[in-house]
């Protein structure tokens, strides 16, 4: 009986190739995504973090250079605002509490492509 029991989880492991965090992004962000691994490889990389922020899960895609905006938005791919970045360094101004309140920090996806 063990051996089908070990048999059966095996095989439930192996049709759950996917984890909770792969699915649970959202398909604009993943469309952003693949947009990003068309693009010329960036230094730093180009990467995508999942926040907690006023409530409602979020994602920021940093800076990639000097004055460029980082962008945040909502899991409908909707912008929300631009954290920093710009001339200034501090962004739009539309949500200059976000780095003092988001939380639950995921980095959901990072290129890994070498220049």
């Amino acid at each position: 009986m063990r051996r089908y029991a070990l048999v059966f989880i095996v095989l439930l492991s192996c049709t759950c190739s996917k984890t909770s965090l792969e699915t649970t992004i959202p398909d604009c962000i993943r469309q952003k995504i693949n947009t990003l691994e068309k693009e010329n490889v960036r230094n730093p990389p180009a990467k995508v973090y999942q926040y907690t922020y006023q409530n409602q899960t979020v994602y920021y895609i940093p800076s990639y250079c000097c004055d460029v905006f980082s962008e945040l938005y909502d899991s409908n791919c909707t912008l929300i605002c631009y954290p920093d970045g710009g001339i200034t360094g501090r962004g739009d101004g539309r949500c200059t509490d976000f780095f003092d309140l988001r939380k639950d920090e995921k980095l959901i996806w990072e290129d890994l492509r070498k220049e």
